[in-house]
């Protein structure tokens, strides 16, 4: 028993020689929602939702540093994680695995106090951050004047590679031979930075990003494109933000029509002290379909308020949505109240 203590005292001293001493933390958050829907019949209003993440980091001894981390589906079931390797050449951080996209992480980023204009499910709208789930590689760094550039590679956009390849070490099974891959790149500039015009631009933020994916590999067929510009910015207790997004689906099959899609979010926000804060949160889609009507938008209104307090943060939305899933005419109106904290 003492020969095999030594042992593995000895096989993890050999196995961390060339790292420093390392650290493991555990985050998350918990909240419990009540929703009352006008327009639809449902069941229980009470609703809760849970997310909990492990992370642990080291720092190697070439001043690299290397962290893992692992998050889990409110089933309890393992759910993303990545790898990143820190400072490499002192310059950019490289990772690999699935952790949401570089588009996912600019979905609506227009100011809200609470939830984003259908963030408690009035409506149903097109996103970007189509590549979410998806096991690539990418790089993280700042470029002078440009600001922060985050880009992801995905050589199979199959949903596959860490459900196979992404946990045991090898490569995933070709479990959709009709796909390729797919790309995207992000761009956080803040204005007040830029020379010249940067004086006068100062609170603002330009945000760009774009995405394209092999939806379907064969002939004649075209790939599906996401684009997002937003800009957002403060003046005193207000915040604002426009965004557009474009979404184009692609064609899975030739000669077919790709579906595309329109979305415009505005957010306007007011903090009226450090622990309260209202908005007004607008998001608008239209369409080009030819299977349907492509005559109408579909809008959705709603008003925020987010209270917080010994570290509970109190939510409300009044949503409401006309012309609901893309369908003429039809309604989706919410209220919700939500109550969450974070670890």
């Amino acid at each position: 028993m003492k020969i095999t203590k030594i042992l593995v005292a000895l096989s993890f001293l050999f196995a961390v020689s060339t790292a420093q001493a390392g650290e493991m933390t555990v985050n998350g958050s918990m909240q419990a929602t009540y929703q009352s829907e006008i327009d639809r019949t449902t069941g229980n209003p009470l609703g809760m939702d849970k997310e909990i993440s492990f992370s642990g980091s080291t720092d190697l001894d070439n001043g690299i540093s290397m962290s893992v981390m692992q998050d889990f589906t409110d089933q309890g079931g393992f759910g993303d994680a990545k790898i990143t390797f820190g400072n490499v050449g002192g310059v950019v951080d490289i990772y690999v695995g699935t952790d949401g996209s570089e588009l996912d992480a600019i979905d609506d980023i227009t100011p809200t106090a609470f939830e984003e204009a259908n963030g408690s499910g009035s409506g149903t709208y097109k996103d970007i951050g189509g590549l979410a789930a998806e096991m690539g590689i990418g790089v993280k760094g700042t470029v002078p004047f440009l600001g922060s550039v985050s880009a992801q590679y995905v050589p199979k956009a199959d949903g596959n590679g860490d459900a196979d390849g992404g946990d045991d070490k090898e490569s995933s099974g070709d479990t959709s031979p009709s796909v390729g891959s797919a790309y995207e790149v992000a761009i956080k500039t803040a204005m007040g930075d830029l020379p010249v015009v940067g004086s006068f631009l100062d609170g603002n933020t330009l945000t760009l990003g774009f995405a394209e994916e092999e939806v379907g590999t064969a002939a004649n067929t075209t790939d599906r494109i996401e684009a997002t510009v937003a800009l957002t910015g403060t003046i005193g207790q207000f915040s604002y933000g426009y965004q557009k997004e474009l979404v184009d689906e692609g064609q899975t099959a030739a000669a077919t029509d790709a579906d595309f899609y329109k979305i415009d979010t505005y957010g306007l926000a007011y903090a009226i002290n450090d622990d309260l804060s209202i908005s007004y949160n607008v998001t608008e889609q239209s369409q080009h379909n030819i299977d349907a009507d492509s005559s109408f938008k579909q809008e959705t209104d709603a008003i925020n308020i987010g209270y917080t307090v010994g570290g509970i943060t109190l939510g409300f939305q009044d949503a409401s949505t006309d012309n609901a899933n893309m369908v003429k005419d039809a309604k989706d109106d919410t209220r919700t109240i939500s109550v969450k904290a974070a670890f």
